[in-house]
């Protein structure tokens, strides 16, 4: 029931899920359930939950995954009539998925300032990031290596990796001949060319279940070194502001908001003291903004060594068992039914 065009036909978002008839859900009803993955998006607020709704099918391939159908990104003014925090919604949903896959039009490749700013707000999830170049039978064989080529270059400076994701390319869309370049018709190499790309992306989809526990692990692993270095770094500065507090009689909020401001500074020194890799740090920006709403870093509790004690024998002890029991889940393969869910 989706309306499809070649600009953002809606501005909602929609959970393709499994079911045994074709019906629609509001995102109200959705998210009304504590059970519910999708309960967390209530946060976002009546303006967000009216334009999300959920869709059940009976396809066998949503048995076991969730699909997301987000709206498509827009350009110039047009990104200011959002009613919700479209970025914010994005990396909620990126956080809990296994894949997200990126659709570029081969013969529109604009990256706008609102696309930019997604795919900045993915950038901790570049491992899960695919990209699909849809729609190429609209142009010949030699453009599309320029777009390639253009998309691959576009993509490796906005991201800002030296390894662009995978790219598919494909023809994922209802078309007639006349939108279709004579290169394509009649061509049995294309074609051929288009199916292989389907195949491999549709495999794709179809293993996430079987691999989805190591993800999982994995995903605990990185949560669980992020709240270390975030244990360690509020310890750092509390200890900065104490042995300033004992020369000086000065305003010790001054000495605070010093901190926050040579925050980037105050990384390097933290890693360097505690022996923490700089890659397992916070956003600069957010963390900055997440320190000026705390009027008194000393009124946080004093780092607790015997929790930090636990969290090293977890990653030395539990996790790895951990991950043995994850790597014999995943060889006895996915569940047989049941739909997966987003938590």
């Amino acid at each position: 029931g989706m309306r499809i065009g070649p600009e953002p036909t809606t501005d909602g978002f929609t959970a393709v899920m499994h079911g045994v008839d074709e019906r629609s859900i509001p995102g109200h009803a959705l998210s009304m359930q504590k059970d519910s993955p999708f309960h967390g998006l209530s946060d976002f607020g009546n303006s967000f939950l009216s334009r999300f709704n959920g869709a059940t099918s009976a396809a066998p391939i949503l048995r076991n995954i969730t699909l997301i159908d987000t709206p498509g990104v827009l350009a110039g003014k047009k990104q200011s009539t959002r009613e919700y925090n479209y970025g914010e919604v994005v990396e909620w949903f990126a956080s809990r998925a296994d894949l997200i896959i990126v659709m570029f039009d081969a013969h529109k490749l604009d990256i706008s300032d609102e696309l930019t700013a997604v795919l900045e707000k993915l950038r901790g999830h570049q491992e899960k990031i695919r990209i699909l170049l849809n729609k190429v039978q609209q142009i010949d064989t030699q453009q599309l290596m320029r777009v390639y080529g253009a998309l691959m270059w576009s993509l490796g400076k906005v991201m800002h990796v030296p390894e662009v994701p995978r790219v598919f390319m494909g023809s994922f869309w209802d078309q007639d001949e006349t939108n279709t370049d004579k290169e394509w018709l009649g061509s049995q190499a294309h074609a051929a060319l288009l199916d292989r790309e389907k195949q491999d992306l549709l495999r794709e989809l179809i293993t996430l279940p079987q691999n989805s526990i190591m993800r999982r692990v994995s995903e605990l692993v990185k949560r669980a070194r992020a709240v270390k270095v975030h244990a360690y770094l509020i310890h750092y500065l509390r200890k900065q502001i104490a042995g300033w507090a004992t020369v000086t009689v000065w305003d010790k909020g001054a000495k605070q908001a010093e901190l926050i401001e040579s925050l980037d500074k105050e990384f390097v020194m933290a890693a360097r003291r505690y022996n923490l890799p700089l890659g397992d740090f916070p956003n600069l920006a957010k963390m900055k903004a997440s320190l000026r709403e705390i009027k008194d870093l000393r009124a946080i509790p004093r780092l607790n060594k015997n929790m930090i004690t636990d969290m090293e024998r977890m990653f030395t002890a539990e996790i790895p068992k951990l991950l043995d029991d994850a790597a014999r889940a995943t060889a006895r393969g996915p569940p047989k039914r049941g739909p997966r869910s987003l938590d």
